[in-house]
């Protein structure tokens, strides 16, 4: 049998594009490795980070930084490429367009998938951050109308201390008050939609917390460490026989 070369390391084949940003990530969270039971590669894109991210400049400041450091990790041997951000869901299409693997950017692209699962009656429900910039231009990148697959959008309050330690970058917050903001966001999301028949969450940051969404709503939840884990199944499908 003869080996093939050609990269510095192997066996990560879920490459992550991460921000420069100092918050803490616990397990569960895209950015801390002890989440997967399979190994993956991190690049962060230096100097880009949530104090340069609005939607005004992003294109400007995000795309071909993004650009460059996917197609370095194609070039480093990763077989499909994600996230850590949701402004890069704008991005979807240049993103994939920019690499010859798969790149999926936000867990918001199953949403045709869990819509053709669920009653006719029933809606999704998006969990994010902030939910003025959820909207149908964000689904199109990815797909999918609102017009077509019913949603419903809900987002942190805007002096949740949850934004502040994650949208401003902060070092340290308690994680009980994490969990009072997750709580708060999903209880009035149920309150408020009672046709929500599964939850996406669009941001990666609430993660770690979704056993906890998932019991409080008691619907089925999805998010991208379940979507990065089945990506790996399907690029490195395990032997049966």
């Amino acid at each position: 049998m003869r080996i093939k070369g050609g990269y510095t390391s192997y066996g990560q084949y879920i490459g992550i594009l991460m921000m420069d940003t100092v918050f803490p990530r616990l397990v569960g969270d895209i950015g801390n490795a002890r989440t997967y039971k399979i190994p993956v590669k991190y690049y962060t894109v230096r100097n880009i980070n949530t104090d340069k991210m609005n939607p005004s400049n992003a294109e400007k400041l995000l795309l071909q930084p993004f650009i460059e450091a996917a197609k370095e990790l194609e070039k480093e041997g990763c077989k499909a490429i994600t996230t850590s951000c949701s402004f890069l869901t704008g991005f979807q299409k240049q993103l994939a367009d920019a690499v010859n693997i798969p790149v999926f950017t936000n867990t918001l692209i199953l949403a045709p998938f869990i819509h053709t699962m669920l009653n006719s009656k029933l809606k999704i429900g998006i969990l994010t951050e902030r939910a003025d910039l959820i909207h149908d231009d964000t689904f199109k990148q990815l797909g999918w109308s609102s017009n077509d697959i019913p949603v419903n959008i809900s987002g942190m309050t805007e002096d949740s201390p949850f934004s502040k330690l994650f949208i401003h970058d902060n070092l340290e917050e308690d994680l009980e008050v994490l969990e009072d903001c997750i709580k708060e966001l999903t209880l009035r999301h149920m309150e408020q939609n009672p046709d929500t028949g599964a939850i996406i969450l669009e941001c990666t940051n609430f993660a770690p917390f979704t056993n906890l969404i998932q019991n409080i709503s008691g619907i089925p939840v999805f998010g991208i460490n379940q979507l990065l884990e089945y990506m790996d199944s399907c690029i490195s499908a395990p032997e049966y026989y």
